[in-house]
């Protein structure tokens, strides 16, 4: 998402220096612009205040009595739009306050990159958001860092009082979940591309390679057979499937299979290979299981439906037009998000294929679908786009909860228990929790 940030900041650096009456009484060219860089400048930095009349009405912008040029500067023209038309109309309000000389102060979905830091001195004036967030019914917990480049998985192993963190800097962290401190790091010599648990398990994806560990006894397994990058990881009918990267057509002629599958011995205490799934003809980046199916989503722009039993494709679906990003499985539906823009809903008909009930568009390709319910037990979806914003949505009607923002992409999403959820970046991951219902008499 954009921050407030730049060279567009030095008029509003300008703005808080009031108006100085030893200067020229002509209202600076440049600062009207944007553009002025002189400290001090001879002109003035605000517009000299008209006496009631033609000359005031020349200078407001559609009659509110505001001048044009506070319209026109701030970027608020078109805000509307922006939000899109599933925004809840009742938030504006909260944004809108009465400022000094009856403007209005309305907030923008910009971050203050003063407050970001630290010293912004307009506090509840300032147009820009205070907050890593916008609407009701969940607040930020906490914000962790120490990785050093994005985050792609957290994980939260069932029985434990840890949460993992894996990242693009090639490390994978362990953090303490009621105190929040990183408890260690291994460094594991690629880039982290997928995270999972399952029981005791922890899974973690990195080039030519997954990485096991059993939490209880901290065994560790290295499983090898995936080609390139692992993307994804899924647990079904005791199989852990893994979607790869595949070989380039450049070195061997042909893409190799995009989803392999292991099964643990317990006689061997070790993973065995158990079959690979072939279709895609090019990386697979998502999987889902659900209704005794595995579900792919790939960079071919399809999504393969495939028998946990007999390991066949049972049907492909095409009406993606670019990367499956993300797959969800939700009581009767499955979910699928690309980076065309879309989220499409599919339902089973009575032979038993899937086929779109419904598709939202989003403005911005997506990254990721994460499911949740509230502490009002409403479904809610969490959908993150690649404008570094996660989009959370009411089920099934699709209207817009709030927004969470972020410097960087959000790759990694993780639901928690009582009401708590994650989100993870480039700079960190932040917790969020639900909040109470308020009680009604």
């Amino acid at each position: 998402m954009d921050l407030d940030g730049g060279a567009g900041n030095n008029k509003r650096v300008f703005n808080r220096l009031g108006t100085d009456t030893s200067k020229n009484q002509k209202v600076c060219f440049h600062w009207r612009a944007g553009k002025c860089t002189r400290f001090p400048c001879s002109f003035l930095h605000s517009e000299p205040s008209h006496p009631s009349g033609s000359a005031a009405a020349s200078s407001t912008a559609n009659g509110s009595g505001a001048p044009k040029r506070f319209a026109d500067d701030s970027g608020f023209s078109g805000s509307a739009q922006r939000r899109g038309p599933n925004f809840k109309n009742n938030h504006n309000n909260s944004w809108g306050r009465m400022g000094a000389n009856n403007k209005v102060v309305r907030k923008t979905e910009k971050v203050c990159n003063y407050w970001v830091q630290g010293n912004c001195t307009f506090g509840d004036k300032c147009r820009f958001l205070h907050s890593w967030s916008l609407g009701e019914g969940f607040s930020m917990l906490n914000h962790l860092d120490g990785h050093q480049k994005l985050l792609s998985g957290i994980v939260l192993p069932a029985g434990m009082d840890k949460l993992f963190t894996g990242s693009k800097d090639e490390t994978l962290r362990a953090w303490d979940a009621n105190s929040g401190q990183c408890t260690g790091v291994i460094n594991l010599g690629g880039e982290v591309g997928c995270m999972i648990s399952e029981g005791l398990w922890l899974f973690v994806g990195i080039p030519n390679a997954v990485k096991a560990w059993n939490t209880q006894t901290n065994q560790e397994f290295s499983l090898s057979g995936p080609a390139g990058q692992v993307y994804a990881m899924i647990v079904g009918n005791s199989l852990l499937f893994a979607g790869t990267q595949g070989q380039s057509p450049s070195i061997i002629g042909f893409l190799q299979e995009g989803i392999l599958a292991w099964k643990f011995n317990a006689v061997t205490n070790s993973f065995e290979p158990a079959a690979s799934l072939k279709g895609h003809t090019l990386p697979v980046v998502s999987l889902m299981v659900g209704a005794n199916r595995l579900y792919s989503g790939s960079m071919d722009h399809s999504i393969k439906v495939w028998s946990l039993e007999t390991l066949q494709c049972l049907q492909t679906l095409t009406e993606h037009t670019n990367v499956v990003m993300s797959l969800l499985c939700w009581d009767q539906f499955l979910l699928s998000c690309s980076l065309d823009q879309t989220i499409k809903v599919w339902v089973a008909t009575e032979n038993g294929n899937l086929e779109v009930t419904y598709t939202h568009n989003e403005e911005h390709g997506l990254l990721n679908l994460r499911g949740m319910h509230d502490l009002e037990s409403k479904p809610v979806l969490l959908c993150a786009c690649n404008d570094n914003y996660v989009r959370l949505y009411d089920l099934p009607s699709f209207s817009e909860r709030g927004k969470i923002f972020a410097k960087q992409e959000i790759r990694a999403i993780e639901v928690g228990p009582s009401g708590l959820f994650f989100t993870g970046d480039g700079t960190g991951f932040k917790v969020w929790k639900w909040a109470e219902p308020v009680a009604t008499t």
